[in-house]
């Protein structure tokens, strides 16, 4: 369809609101769209508390054949799948690991010095610069061709509301820590409006399912299915909406005194939401960066869902004897790797607007940990787990590193991005560059 008039008079004319505006005027046959380069998009995903080696790393180098225990959710996407063993946090300093190991872990730099204590070491305050999401997200919004509504958006499933070393991963500098958004109807009211309750919210929801009826006949077919899948997601939220009415969905959260009980048998559902909520978000093209946060460092869940009681920083000290701590180890981290999996259906089976193939030829998503190993707290072998082809790495392989720093990671992924800085972090973990053997 050729476009006909300006955007003004389009937006006018049809009389289209404020929140459904953003994603309509994407819609490629509509002629708004910025379509002028692929639309390359990356998502950082973090669980706490390590895992179990001999359920989660592959025996050997090369073609990824069979996935460990913890990996198998991601078998549909094998071919798809980057594991990297032998990546490891050299950033030391102030703090514990598990404060290290989060605040470090996108930053690639020492924590400043300050008042938290943790389980060991010395004290310590927040990382002292900038994380690679953000990183990347700044590059792209500094170019009109890369530039989104809101460059990133970071979610969370039960993040601890109290700001400390052990709850932020994501930095927009030096001392300068962003809290995720775990709230998926305050999510929803970001992307969609300034919702102040739920009824408010429903109301949105309306005006939303109105403006994507007024425009179903201005586009093409293909745009037309688009607009179809996102009125079903609408109707899905509002279906949420309607069930919760009477509910409470947002935190139920875990303190860091192991002794404290709380249930967060939520978490599944919010999961999901905020995961429909990220793809919707990327057909909408609000944002290129995304981070999804699972609780904190020293997460205490206790995935009852699972059948699993102890909370999960409690099992992930108890030793490798403990064979039914471990186990229930390997449930836990096979049921994040799930939620990683449902991520890279949902992007799979979403076309790329105004583009070729999916969402998930177009978007990399990253899984990653703040430990090696809980019951060692190791900063060596830091899970990092890859999915999807946007990126362009040479996808379906397992690497084993000989202990390279993860800063040089990090800045592959920078360079993935068409962000070609020298190094990212403490200089002196970038000095041979970017992670070898990733294209």
């Amino acid at each position: 369809m050729n476009r006909t008039g300006t955007r003004r008079e389009f937006v006018r004319d049809l009389g289209i609101s404020a929140a459904a505006l953003p994603f309509i005027l994407n819609l490629p046959s509509l002629g708004f769209a910025n379509q002028k380069e692929r639309k390359q998009r990356l998502v950082i995903m973090f669980s706490p508390n390590g895992v179990m080696p001999t359920a989660f790393w592959p025996d050997a180098e090369g073609k990824l054949i069979t996935l460990k225990e913890s990996l198998k959710p991601l078998e549909p996407f094998k071919d798809r799948t980057l594991i990297l063993h032998g990546v490891c946090d050299k950033v030391r300093g102030d703090g514990d690991a598990h404060m290290r190991g989060i605040g470090c872990l996108l930053t690639g730099t020492e924590l400043f010095p300050g008042n938290i204590q943790g389980g060991s070491d010395t004290p310590a305050g927040w990382a002292k610069g900038v994380s690679i999401d953000q990183e990347i997200k700044s590059y792209l919004q500094s170019r009109p061709a890369t530039r989104t509504r809101f460059g990133s958006l970071e979610f969370g499933v039960l993040v601890p509301e109290r700001a400390d070393t052990w709850t932020r991963m994501v930095y927009a500098g030096a001392n300068k820590p962003i809290a995720p958004i775990d709230n998926p109807y305050q999510m929803f009211a970001k992307l969609y409006g300034r919702a102040k309750d739920q009824e408010t919210l429903k109301s949105i929801l309306d005006d939303l399912q109105e403006d994507l009826r007024k425009v179903e006949a201005k586009v093409s077919a293909e745009d037309r299915r688009l607009l179809e899948e996102h009125a079903g997601f609408v109707r899905e939220m509002e279906q949420e909406l309607k069930e919760s009415k009477d509910e409470t969905i947002g935190h139920a959260v875990p303190q860091l005194d192991p002794g404290v009980k709380k249930q967060n048998d939520n978490i599944p559902r919010i999961s999901k939401m905020q995961i429909d909520l990220m793809v919707n978000s990327f057909t909408a093209d609000f944002a290129r960066v995304a981070t999804l946060q699972f609780t904190n460092s020293v997460g205490q869940a206790r995935m009852h869902w699972l059948g699993v009681n102890e909370s999960h920083h409690e099992l992930s000290h108890k030793p490798d004897s403990d064979k039914a701590s471990q186990e229930s180890l390997t449930k836990i981290n096979q049921w994040f790797c799930g939620q990683m999996a449902y991520l890279a259906r949902r992007l799979a089976e979403t076309p790329e607007p105004g583009g070729t193939g999916s969402l998930l030829d177009n978007t990399l998503i990253l899984w990653t940990n703040e430990l090696g190993k809980g019951n060692s707290h190791t900063l060596d072998n830091i899970p990092f787990v890859l999915a999807g082809n946007g990126l362009d790495f040479r996808m379906g392989r397992s690497i084993k590193y000989k202990k390279l720093p993860h800063n040089r990671l990090l800045l592959a992924l920078a360079h993935g991005m068409g962000h070609h800085i020298k190094h990212f972090g403490n200089p002196n973990f970038c000095g041979d560059g970017v992670l070898p053997n990733l294209s």
